[in-house]
Formats: C-alpha cells, sequence, structure tokens
C-alpha cells in the first residue's frame, strides 16, 4: 500500500515550518512515505513573512506556494509524489482548512479570500471542485465549522506540540457524516511522518488525491497504530 502524507509545512512559504525542500523531501523518504500533500499556510502571517504585494493579484496568489513548488521540483530525486495543497485561514478567525484540489486561479485575489470568510469561500471551492477539510477542529481556540460548509474534517491530527482533542473530531465527523483525514500536522523535524493516509494507487496530483479521499478507499493511520479503517 501507499503511504501519503496529507498535512505539512515547508519554512519556504510557512514562517513556523523548520524544513527546507531537500529536507522535507529526504525525511518523508526515509519516514516510508510515497506522497506529500504540501499545505503551506495561506493567511495574514504568510504575507508579512514572504513580503507578498497583494495588490498584485495574480503574482500574489503564485507566491504562497513558493514551498511546494520547490519540492515538486526536488521531488523525481527522491522517488516521491508531492501535491500541492494549502492551509486557509480567514481573517478574524483561528480556525484552518485544508484545501485539496485546485488550480492555482482558485486563489486569486488572496486579500477578498481572507476577507471574505468560510461562506463565500465554500461556494467558490465547490464550484472549481475543490476539496475543503477543516484541520484540528476542536484544538483551542479552533471551533467547528457548520458542517455544510466543508466536506470532511482533520480527525488524527499529530502535531506534538498541541492538544487536537482528535476524539472529539472523530465522534463530530461521524455525526455529520464527513469525509475523515489523517495528518502530521509536521513543522519541525520530530514530526515527520506521525499520520497519514494508506491507499491502493498513488495519486498522480492533487486533483486525484482530492479524488481518492471523497472515494474514502483509504486506511487513517497515526503513529504507533493505524486508528480506523476508512467506511
Amino acid at each position: 500500500m501507499y503511504k501519503i502524507e496529507t498535512h505539512m509545512h515547508t519554512n519556504i512559504s510557512s514562517k513556523c515550518g523548520w524544513l527546507n525542500a531537500e529536507e522535507a523531501c529526504k525525511a518523508y523518504t526515509d519516514a516510508g512515505y510515497h506522497g506529500v500533500a504540501v499545505t503551506d499556510h495561506f493567511n495574514r502571517t504568510t504575507v508579512s513573512y514572504l513580503g507578498i504585494d497583494l495588490l498584485d493579484k495574480a503574482h500574489a496568489m503564485i507566491d504562497f506556494f513558493k514551498g511546494v513548488r520547490a519540492m515538486q521540483a526536488l521531488a523525481p530525486d527522491f522517488g516521491l509524489s508531492v501535491y500541492q495543497c494549502t492551509e486557509l485561514r480567514f481573517d478574524g478567525s483561528e480556525n484552518d482548512y485544508l484545501i485539496f484540489g485546485f488550480e492555482p486561479d482558485l486563489f486569486y485575489d488572496p486579500d477578498s479570500i481572507m476577507k471574505d470568510g468560510l461562506e463565500v469561500f465554500s461556494r467558490r471551492c465547490r464550484e472549481a471542485g475543490a476539496l475543503i477539510i477543516q484541520a484540528h477542529p476542536f484544538r483551542p481556540p479552533c471551533t467547528p465549522a457548520p458542517p455544510e460548509l466543508i466536506d470532511g474534517v482533520e480527525v488524527a491530527n499529530l502535531n506534538l506540540r498541541h492538544e487536537s482533542n482528535n476524539a472529539l473530531a472523530l465522534m463530530y465527523a461521524k455525526k455529520h457524516n464527513l469525509l475523515m483525514t489523517a495528518g502530521s500536522d509536521c513543522h519541525r523535524p520530530y514530526n515527520v511522518g506521525k499520520a497519514g493516509i494508506l491507499c491502493e494507487h498513488l495519486p498522480k496530483d492533487s486533483f486525484d488525491l482530492a479524488d481518492l479521499i471523497r472515494s474514502e478507499q483509504y486506511y487513517l493511520f497515526s503513529v504507533p497504530e493505524r486508528i480506523e479503517a476508512h467506511r
């Protein structure tokens, strides 16, 4: 089976990340992963960190994805598949959302996206065929999003520096029949490869990864053992 990370950050596009592209590719290859979804932060902190000019809307949306592009350039040398994804936060909220299966132009005009909020972006996301998964919804000070505005929930977040209350996330996902994912939420070397999904075919790109998640034909796992077979 193939082993995929669904939640990790580089130091290229996430201020809180510690790993550069080569370090991340090597670490995940050494940990036995076949694919990595790079979910660098899409928020105001990243704007400041990278000095993004939000008035230049076309270039601004591209700047947020420097980390995944750097990893994709190196990935063939490691035999690793790297997927363009992101972790989005809106203004006035502490919630984060993992987005899978999109063209970069979904994020045209980042300033307006962050200002408009979840309800507006959720419609935009679905019109584009992208997938929106709430990350660590019960990690204080986060709050679970209205289930009708999201496609799924990260039910196992293994960031070792936070208490994500994964049991509550799992209960919420089951109650509302939402899709489920598991991820390491890796920012630092010691958090590499703590969770992810296991599947029988390796997605070729972020769109294929989104389709896999929709299909629910995978297992969730976390170290030291798999937590739940998917329905």
